[in-house]
């Protein structure tokens, strides 16, 4: 990255008691039990407003798609509305303490997936709004959608509680844990899937237990081989991405020969290109794969309407199969309220958040500017379609086996902040005591109804036709 997310450029040189003071000096400006505020000023822009700025740069005729997934919940509306918390968490109190942030901190943003030494781990996996930024921030985000889903699940409100609770003082003592350690041990901290059920797992109800298994094992049959298995099918002999609009759409059936023609041209040059983003002997493996097909793909709620491609390469022979997916990458929805971060392009921020706070990453992860793409130059960022992952079901869970989660999510969140920014400096502003983990209960509760205002407002904006839903 072309610099480091902490406090200012001097900390990291700082001695431990120096940035311990730093840490607590925080709470004269930002009190641990004021992190519980949150009202709407009368100037809070229009949720709608905000979700619409967002669709003027996106596929025109994917955007009533994303509308549609947004207005099925209040979960799936706050997983898709990002930019609006974004303004929502630039008027709570700050601590001034920075590390690098994903920026999209909800619940389903941590899954398992795999090592490049063939491990599972449990990580944070999506990185689009990622920058520096107030490391509260991400905390308030996965707090908020555990009261989100908590509801959904028609938990009660001192269920609820005690799931944020063990989420935020999680977090807490991971990084207090994290701070008494050395840079290096911090730099190498993993959480494979034995880890996760030594801490997290095995004390659970067996209920959760058997969810946990299930999920291993199926995280491991989604690879590259399972998705070239489902998405593609023979024609003339010959293996190519099989149609599932409005899903996923072949160039073939989406553009006129001389259209598709241009944008083919134009993503190979891309993924020939996004190979000098590798290190040497990642951009070796890639090019001894041949690129044979490609389509368009739909992808989240948040995301539906970015340019998002998937690329079907192959190896040795035609049952040698790599499925690459290249995503547009935007300005982050945090940019307005904590500055760009200073990166050449945005597919270079998303990777280099990526790479700092995950403690292992897809080999195939990288970045490229593109050409000509929709009639401007577009940022991407690529990775592996599929590489095990796993993803939590969280309508399903009870609430002990939400508690256990939420704790997983908040030590995985600790040692990602704790790898980018001042964990000394956090963990001595959180201390020992429980203030801020009690603050966020009520910073949850608060946040989650101004979420479930902001989904009825969507819901009206489609009912009285100001914008246009479909279902896929």
């Amino acid at each position: 990255m072309n610099s480091l997310p902490t406090a200012d450029s001097g900390t990291r040189h700082r001695t431990p008691r120096e940035r311990a003071a730093l840490g607590k000096d925080a709470r004269s400006r930002a009190p641990r039990s004021s992190h519980a505020e949150f009202a709407p000023t009368a100037r809070r822009p229009d949720p709608v407003d905000v979700i619409e700025a967002q669709s003027a740069t996106r596929v025109p005729e994917l955007v009533p798609i994303r509308y549609g997934r947004m207005t099925e919940s209040p979960f799936r509306f706050y997983r898709g509305a990002a930019a609006v918390m974004a303004g929502d968490l630039a008027g709570t109190p700050r601590t001034g303490i920075r590390t690098q942030l994903c920026g999209d901190a909800h619940l389903l943003n941590f899954r398992l997936l795999a090592s490049p030494e063939r491990r599972l781990m449990f990580d944070i996996n999506d990185f689009d709004e990622t920058l520096p930024g107030p490391w509260e921030w991400d905390v308030k985000r996965l707090a908020a959608s555990f009261v989100v889903v908590g509801r959904a699940n028609g938990f009660s409100t001192a269920e609820r509680a005690g799931v944020v609770r063990a989420t935020v003082r999680s977090y807490r003592e991971w990084m207090r844990h994290f701070a008494e350690m050395g840079n290096l041990p911090v730099w190498y901290a993993q959480f494979d899937e034995n880890w996760v059920w030594t801490h997290f797992i095995q004390d659970v109800d067996a209920r959760a237990r058997d969810r946990w298994t299930r999920s291993v094992r199926k995280a491991r049959t989604r690879d590259s081989l399972q998705a070239f298995g489902k998405l593609t099918h023979l024609v003339d002999g010959k293996a190519r991405i099989a149609a599932g609009p409005p899903l996923i759409t072949p160039f073939a059936d989406l553009l006129a020969d001389v259209e598709r023609g241009v944008l083919e041209k134009q993503i190979r040059r891309m993924i020939e290109r996004y190979g000098q983003s590798l290190q040497p002997d990642r951009r070796f493996l890639l090019e001894q794969y041949r690129l044979v097909d490609m389509a368009r793909k739909v992808v989240g709620v948040g995301s539906v309407g970015t340019r998002c491609w998937i690329v079907l390469l192959l190896g040795r022979d035609d049952k040698d199969p790599l499925l690459l997916q290249a995503k547009e990458a935007g300005e982050s929805v945090l940019a307005p309220f904590v500055g760009s971060g200073g990166h050449r392009t945005q597919g270079e921020r998303v990777i280099s958040g990526h790479r700092l706070m995950q403690a292992t990453s897809d080999i195939f992860l990288g970045w490229e500017r593109a050409d000509g793409i929709d009639g401007r130059r577009r940022d991407f960022y690529i990775r592996q379609l599929r590489d095990w992952k796993g993803i939590a079901e969280p309508g399903t869970m009870v609430p002990t086996g939400m508690r256990a989660f939420g704790e997983l999510c908040g030590a995985t969140l600790a040692r990602a902040h704790a790898r980018s920014g001042d964990r000394i400096a956090i963990a001595a502003y959180l201390g020992a005591g429980d203030v801020f983990d009690r603050a966020l209960v009520a910073f949850a509760e608060r946040y989650a109804d101004q979420n479930e205002r902001d989904h009825q407002a969507l819901v009206d904006a489609v009912r009285t036709g100001r914008v246009t839903a479909e279902t896929a």
